[in-house]
């Protein structure tokens, strides 16, 4: 672990939770000046986050980098503990440059400005404070404290049912921290040595019994957020009800939390667990996959058929981290920056339509692309890039998960050839329903009534702006994936190894809970020296 010289990560974190104090005593009742203070706190951050990473970061060097560990709560053994890897690196990135757009994307807030701005920078330290964390009280704090400012955004600046997606929101999500709490302390209390520091809880030999349940339960946390199906339903309503700017963070941030969550505790921290759950992830993937292309076909609420998309693309998420592999993990990681950028265009711009139109509903529209051809255009670019269209990061990141997990050797081929042809299938129902939906929205006549009761113009160059600030890395990791793959390839060529050495050992007792028609976990006498030597 390399210390840094300089409290980077502590000033990252602290920095738009400091400022966010002093916006009650700006004098300014309509919003005028709060945004761009906050604009500024942000865009600063996130220009802190690239220098700090730009002239401090090794990315040859799959350890904790820039590690600060300062005595925070004695008496509980709570310590502020925070360092960077590949893991969490390309996350406080994606972070960084989503917030920055979305305080700009929030420009026409007009509602209780100060207080708007106040929550959307919490909800800042809130989030890199779970990517940095290393005291897993800490990671548990900084979780529940980005819940609060997202369930105010939701309930105050939100749509008719706002109160409603609100507290549906709140209750899954706090049901399921109450999983991390739990996990976390059993770890921390187990055997003689009682630590929260995360490395330390890496070292502990668990039981298998106990790495089982803690396993199962962390599952349930992370899967809350994901959302692994069936603990979803509170996603399409609270997409369907958040402003714009809230929507942005909660898909674009929020569910790579989960994914994030998932490679740190179950598989760095319960490697042995992982091999039995692992087969469950590749089919709770497929179920994710199917279930959430099929429900898009059902949703006319524009916001709504993206949030069903969004949990078929997570599902792809869960097929690389199930697959052993190097690629795979890769192509995990790979598909969480991608998705975020992409889901991030969309809903951002899905708003810019509401602006317009005043509805969501796509019976209610059509015809647009006349009256708006740049929205038309940047709509079709950022459906382009979600249906995996060759030349854009979605194609690449899910590509890397196929081919991850069909070339894995931990699996029986029956059951790998099943889940990667249910995968194929969702990847073709995608563009159905995305293209289903721009000529729902922009293709065929016009609506007579829309167009003469409100003035359907096109983006400004604000709008552009943003659209563009997303779309092109989206282009360019399309073109050139090492862009992405060459900040966290050393921490998952490690990941993928730490989990492949638990498999000689646990494969045979694993594979006796499932059928052999699926049989899960099973290694060739080829692959089993190589497992050994990457363990080693």
């Amino acid at each position: 672990m390399i210390s840094a010289e300089f409290p980077w990560l502590t000033t990252i974190i602290l920095l738009p939770l400091a400022a966010s104090l002093l916006i009650p005593l700006i004098p300014d009742q309509q919003g005028k000046t709060v945004r761009w203070y906050a604009l500024g706190i942000a865009f600063v951050n996130f220009a802190l986050t690239i220098y700090a990473f730009g002239s401090h970061y090794d990315l040859g060097n799959h350890g904790f980098q820039l590690a600060e560990s300062y005595p925070w709560v004695p008496q509980l053994g709570l310590n502020w503990s925070v360092a960077v890897d590949g893991l969490s690196m390309p996350l406080v990135v994606l972070t960084g440059l989503i917030t920055t757009l979305a305080t700009f994307a929030a420009w026409n807030i007009t509602h209780k400005p100060k207080l708007f701005y106040f929550l959307m920078l919490v909800m800042y330290s809130a989030q890199v404070g779970v990517f940095f964390a290393q005291d897993i009280l800490l990671f548990f704090i900084m979780w529940e404290l980005e819940l609060v400012p997202v369930y105010l955004l939701i309930s105050i600046w939100g749509g008719a049912k706002r109160l409603y997606a609100a507290t549906k929101f709140i209750l899954y999500t706090a049901a399921g921290s109450i999983f991390i709490l739990i996990a976390g302390l059993a770890m921390a209390f187990y055997g003689d040595n009682v630590t929260f520091d995360i490395a330390q809880l890496a070292l502990k030999d668990y039981s298998l019994p106990f790495e089982l349940l803690m396993y199962a339960g962390l599952l349930i946390a992370f899967g809350v957020k994901l959302p692994i199906f069936p603990l979803h339903t509170w996603l399409p309503d609270a997409h369907s009800e958040a402003p714009a700017p809230a929507s942005m963070l909660l898909a674009g941030v929020l569910l790579k939390m989960a994914g994030y969550g998932l490679i740190r505790f179950n598989i760095e921290l319960l490697p042995h667990a992982h091999v039995y759950f692992a087969p469950v992830l590749a089919i709770l993937g497929i179920v994710n996959i199917l279930y959430g292309a099929l429900t898009a076909f059902g949703q006319t609420n524009l916001k709504r058929r993206m949030a069903c998309s969004s949990i078929s693309h997570m599902g792809f998420v869960l097929l690389g981290l199930a697959a052993f592999t190097e690629l795979g993990m890769s192509g995990a990681m790979l598909q969480m920056v991608s998705h975020g950028l992409i889901a991030a265009s969309l809903f951002f711009l899905s708003g810019v339509a509401y602006e317009r139109t005043h509805t969501l509903n796509l019976d209610e529209m059509g015809g647009m692309a006349k009256r708006m051809p740049k929205v038309f255009a940047m709509f079709t670019a950022g459906s382009m890039a979600s249906l995996a269209l060759p030349g854009m990061s979605g194609f690449v990141g899910e590509l890397a998960i196929f081919l991850g997990f069909a070339s894995s050797d931990a699996y029986n081929p029956i059951f790998k050839g099943v889940v990667v042809f249910l995968a194929a299938v969702g990847l073709i129902l995608t563009p159905i329903y995305l293209l289903s939906m721009l000529r729902q929205a922009f293709y065929g006549d016009e609506n007579q009534k829309l167009t003469q009761k409100y003035n359907l113009f096109d983006a400004r160059p604000r709008e552009v702006f943003i659209t563009a600030c997303l779309l092109v890395p989206i282009i360019g990791i399309g073109l050139y994936p090492k862009l992405a793959t060459q900040v966290h390839d050393a921490k998952t060529v490690q990941v993928a190894a730490h989990a492949r050495g638990a498999l000689p050992v646990y494969a045979q007792e694993a594979s006796t809970l499932y059928s052999s028609a699926i049989a899960a976990p099973q290694l060739s006498a080829t692959a089993e020296p190589t497992l050994v030597s990457l363990a080693n």
